[in-house]
């Protein structure tokens, strides 16, 4: 890629860091890209604010730290760009995955216990939502991410309705990667303390569709969620639903060995869990 990127990860395990981030095989050839590794902060909106101030690059890519990005990844994501440059050069907010509002998701990456989420594209979707696992900015958008969100949750929602509020479009762009999470089936209670700070802020935008829940003025999507979660922590016993790949590594050798990537799994948008990496 002709363009130097930062990278900012929120690291609370360097091993998880080191096995999966850091093993991808687009950083296993000599680069000039800035990685940020924030390590020991309250929340990712004030860990990725403060590698938005450090970075030395105009074009930032915000990643969990079991994200494994496969060798044509950085062209994946320079292709989208010039895409763009062509018909949205004031773009807001990309990543891996989104969601639009009543459509379904965008995107295509695979995860533990879901398979692969989407299939290969080629422009770039527009969305009202992205999830976190990968999320692009450009420093000279001015974005920042909301300090009063706490924890690691719904920033990347919040990010891009921070956006679009100020007339720029989300978008999903076609750039696979692999996020080696574990599938919790049921949500932290940090989710709903974000939950509740998210629905208050944007309650003018309602509803706002995210890759782990819908938000409406009701909260009848949250109640139904509650339910289920109830079910399965007390009837079923079952909280998670897959856990991490021993080897994220063999897994992308076969992503790259294969042209059409890996199979298929599901072209649906819905994670329905938390991705377990912080």
């Amino acid at each position: 890629m002709s363009t130097h990127v930062t990278f900012a990860v929120a690291v609370n395990s360097m091993d998880l860091f080191k096995n999966n981030f850091l093993a991808s095989p687009c950083f296993q050839v000599p680069h000039n890209h800035q990685i940020l590794v924030q390590e020991n902060f309250s929340s990712a909106a004030k860990a990725y604010n403060d590698a938005i101030s450090r970075s030395v690059n105009d074009l930032i890519v915000f990643a969990h730290q079991d994200v494994s990005f496969p060798k044509p990844w950085l062209s994946q994501l320079e292709h989208s760009l010039d895409l763009l440059e062509a018909t949205d050069p004031k773009w807001g907010v990309l990543g891996c995955y989104g969601e639009t509002l009543n459509d379904n998701g965008r995107g295509h990456v695979y995860s533990p216990g879901r398979g692969v989420l989407g299939m290969p594209f080629e422009h770039p979707m527009p969305v009202q939502t992205l999830d976190e696992i990968v999320l692009v900015l450009r420093k000279s958008s001015n974005l920042k991410f909301d300090e009063r969100l706490p924890h690691f949750h719904l920033y990347g929602a919040d990010i891009c309705l921070a956006a679009a509020k100020r007339g720029m479009k989300s978008y999903a762009i076609s750039a696979f990667c692999i996020h080696n999470s574990q599938q919790n089936l049921v949500l932290p209670k940090e989710f709903y303390q974000c939950y509740k700070h998210f629905k208050r802020a944007w309650k003018e935008c309602l509803p706002i569709q995210t890759t782990c829940i819908r938000i409406s003025r009701s909260n009848f999507p949250l109640y139904m969620r509650r339910v289920q979660e109830a079910y399965l922590r007390h009837i079923r016993r079952k909280e998670v639903g897959a856990t991490r790949l021993k080897s994220v590594r063999e897994l992308l050798e076969q992503f790259e060995a294969t042209s059409q990537g890996l199979v298929n799994c599901s072209a649906t948008s819905e994670f329905g869990a938390v991705h377990q990496s912080q």
